[in-house]
């Protein structure tokens, strides 16, 4: 055997008993992870308990405990019987409201910012640094400075109150950041790629679904993730511009919890607060893998 390979197997054997080894540093990590999950998950855990209780269990002030008598009515009063204000329909209508407003605000911003992320990174048209610029400008500028203009706008096209109005909206405060992510992503893919379609008689458009697209399954991912989270938890923008047959479910929590009279019911608040945050914890829980590989893949490259 090689000295070469004695070394080896010796190194070897010394991480192996290190790893045996008690290590105050890595047990103080785990320690300080582990901690750190209780304190996020303990929410949760009191809201999902909370709403399998009755109210004389919850009466009892256990607010860690176990239900005794696990109950489903809460979220069916949830569902289909609280009051959302006048109507007393449940939050399952602010559920649908929501998938009609997430559904076009996702596919709509995702297509426009690949396609100005390409055009920016590989045509570069007169003026694109500019234009990123002011994109990049726009990221910045908080929600609520722009609410009363864009109120006038839209009032003034006739788009005011309505889904499509609630749905341009949010296509043009996404628009900035889905660019940003496009962009980067197409400036990390080589330009022998985009030479060569060229070469082969390749024109904008082609280039951009036959070679682009396909090769942006990655940041296609990240960014519908962030843009059905962003849009599905979104209030102010929903409350403002969706108009009242079509707010979405974030306004009907915030109406079932501050409009009830008499007795509150904190196990039907606490389930009509999970139904409303599942969308965005079941994208979180299914694609987080995607993310984490979209974000390697390229997202944040530039």
């Amino acid at each position: 055997m090689s000295h070469a390979a004695i070394a080896m197997k010796a190194q070897a054997a010394r991480r192996a008993q290190a790893r045996g080894r008690f290590n105050p540093a890595r047990w103080g990590i785990y320690a300080f992870l582990l901690t750190a999950a209780l304190f996020f998950l303990a929410p949760l855990y009191i809201m999902l308990v909370t709403s399998f209780k009755t109210m004389e269990e919850i009466r009892l002030g256990q607010l860690f405990a176990l239900p005794m008598a696990a109950t489903l009515e809460p979220w069916r009063a949830a569902w289909s019987e609280v009051c959302t204000g006048v109507s007393c329909e449940g939050i399952s209508a602010g559920f649908w409201n929501s998938v009609a407003i997430v559904v076009p605000s996702t596919i709509l911003p995702v297509l426009i910012g690949a396609l100005n992320g390409y055009a920016l990174s590989f045509w570069r048209p007169r003026g694109a640094n500019v234009l990123f610029g002011i994109l990049m400008l726009g990221a910045f500028i908080p929600v609520q400075v722009m609410i009363y203009p864009l109120v006038k706008v839209m009032a003034a096209v006739g788009l005011y109150s309505s889904l499509p109005g609630i749905v341009a909206v949010h296509l043009i405060f996404s628009m900035p950041v889905m660019t940003l992510l496009f962009r980067n992503y197409y400036s990390a893919i080589p330009q022998e790629l985009f030479k060569a379609a060229r070469i082969d008689g390749g024109g904008f458009w082609r280039i951009f679904v036959q070679l682009m697209l396909p090769m942006s399954t990655p940041i296609i991912v990240v960014a519908a993730i962030m843009q059905v989270t962003g849009v599905w938890n979104d209030y102010i923008l929903g409350l403002v511009f969706a108009g009242r047959e079509h707010l979405p479910m974030t306004v009907q929590l915030n109406n079932v919890i501050n409009t009830t009279t008499g007795e509150r019911l904190y196990n039907v608040n606490m389930a009509a607060t999970i139904l409303t945050s599942m969308v965005p914890l079941l994208v979180y829980f299914v694609s987080g893998r995607w993310f984490v590989r979209g974000i390697a893949a390229g997202a944040v490259k530039g």
